[in-house]
């Protein structure tokens, strides 16, 4: 050192005061640290003080108001702001303790996770059931309260159920005919009406009831031939004369003429000038073409349309969603506006094959009786099908479920105060307000129905709390090390 400080004069005033600078850091170093270690120190004497205190304090039995839970006293007495006797507050230690519990929920098939039972045994498919616990359930913190509290809460509960699975379908629907009780007169040959029985549209006819008279003249020729036939068979009963009688009358019989007619033509030996085409059933005549007295009738036109309506279709509209729970056969009700308070009952008949392009939906028919005729066609009803999955599942108010649009909670009492919240999955809703549970609850359980958003705030708040009073991990210090004499290397490359 001494040597190279002889060879190099000049570079002598700038070591030295580099040797001072390193010197006075690794002071500075050594002093902010015992600075920093007396410092620290008083501050961990003062967080030992704290939690001695905070030791002393949780042995004191502290009251509070269950109306206003911020008013706290060491002794019991009256809230001073509502006047309600204060309650023992619950130590902390106890919610650790029920938090660190992990008890059986349900116990589940292995095979199919809706299959739930509240205790252990054999599963459907002869499998052992699988145990599920609360910690996997868990959509938050367990708590208990107070049974005062809970009044005051206006906490209500209701048990999960299982039993079957109906769901009413309200939709709406129009009332039309049945396409399978509706007829056209067509007569078969041309001819000109004579005598009109019906001469306006809505007229109810019977079955049987004479609708028009009509003369043609190749009815005249085919009533000529039958009674030739007719003639000569009865006199000459030969195989041959029964047939071409029996042809001939099978030609009367193609016109539509009844046998009532062919009787009287048999009875009277002549032709009968102008032959009446009756009703085929009961309805109303929904269709009057050119029936007037005197007009000529080609051979197929229309002249009647007559619909029967002593049953009617409806025709109800669903969703898609909807469609994979009807099906043929299912009991269905209808009300009108007109007639309030009066319930029709039919079962659906056919579910139509495709959807409604503008609407989206699927057409399903609905049979009625209506002896009274009081369904009318095209009048809009309200329908309401009772639909049924065939099964049976867990079943609980649909007002017990939290839903925040991500999941699905509800809150179990567990006895003694204590509510667990559940994430739970849902299934279809069903009716008086219930929602099937697919996963989450167990048959037998007891679910809260009111109050469980503020259990749900109870809930969040002590999570929270816990969250905060969680003890951090210190860093440890660490001790300078002694400061060393620079080399000459250090110089050099400083120089350099």
């Amino acid at each position: 050192m001494n040597k190279n400080l002889k060879n190099n004069k000049g570079a002598l005033p700038v070591r030295v005061i580099l040797i001072t600078a390193v010197i006075s850091i690794s002071v500075f170093a050594a002093a902010a640290y015992l600075g920093g270690y007396l410092i620290v120190s008083p501050m961990k004497a003062d967080s030992h003080r704290h939690e001695e205190a905070a030791t002393t304090n949780s042995e004191t039995q502290l009251y509070s108001c269950g109306m206003h839970p911020w008013i706290v006293s060491e002794e019991p007495g009256t809230c001073p702001i509502c006047g309600m006797d204060l309650t023992p507050k619950r130590d902390h230690k106890d919610d650790a303790a029920d938090i660190g519990e992990n008890k059986i929920a349900y116990w589940r098939a292995p095979m199919n996770p809706m299959e739930i039972y509240d205790k252990p045994g054999k599963s459907a498919m002869g499998m052992d059931l699988v145990p599920v616990y609360e910690n996997e359930l868990s959509g938050g913190v367990e708590i208990r309260i107070d049974p005062v509290t809970q009044q005051n809460m206006g906490i209500r509960v209701a048990t999960a159920e299982k039993g079957p699975l109906t769901y009413t379908i309200r939709t709406y629907g129009h009332i039309t005919y049945d396409e399978t009780r509706k007829s056209q007169i067509n007569p078969k040959f041309s001819g000109w009406l004579e005598k009109v029985y019906v001469d306006f549209t809505g007229q109810m006819v019977e079955k049987g009831d004479p609708l028009f008279d009509i003369y043609s003249p190749d009815l005249i020729t085919a009533q000529d031939d039958y009674l030739e036939a007719y003639q000569n068979y009865n006199k000459n009963p030969s195989p041959a004369n029964k047939r071409i009688r029996d042809s001939v009358m099978n030609r009367l019989q193609f016109f539509d003429i009844r046998d009532e007619e062919i009787k009287k033509i048999e009875k009277n030996g002549a032709p009968i000038h102008a032959l009446s085409i009756r009703s085929p059933f009961r309805g109303v005549v929904t269709q009057k073409s050119n029936a007037v007295e005197g007009a000529y009738i080609q051979t197929g036109a229309t002249v009647y349309e007559i619909a029967d309506l002593s049953r009617v279709w409806v025709e109800a509209h669903i969703y898609e969603y909807e469609l994979s729970t009807v099906a043929a056969g299912l009991e269905a009700e209808m009300t009108l506006p007109y007639i309030p308070g009066k319930r029709y009952f039919g079962k659906v008949s056919y579910v139509y094959p495709y959807l409604q392009r503008k609407t989206r939906d699927v057409v399903i028919r609905i049979e009625f009786d209506n002896p009274d005729l009081e369904l009318k066609p095209d009048m809009y009803a309200n329908v309401f099908i009772k639909t049924t999955a065939g099964e049976e599942g867990i079943i609980i108010p649909s007002e017990s479920v939290i839903r925040t649009g991500t999941r699905n909670i509800v809150f179990v009492t567990r006895g003694d105060g204590k509510f667990s919240p559940r994430e739970v999955t849902l299934g279809m809703p069903l009716d008086n307000d219930n929602v099937r549970v697919l996963k989450g609850v167990a048959p037998g359980e007891t679910v809260v129905t009111s109050g469980q958003f503020l259990l749900d705030s109870e809930s969040r708040l002590k999570a929270a709390t816990q969250k905060m009073m969680e003890p951090e991990s210190i860093p440890e210090a660490t001790v300078p090390t002694e400061p060393t004499e620079p080399t000459d290397d250090f110089f050099d490359d400083l120089e350099g």
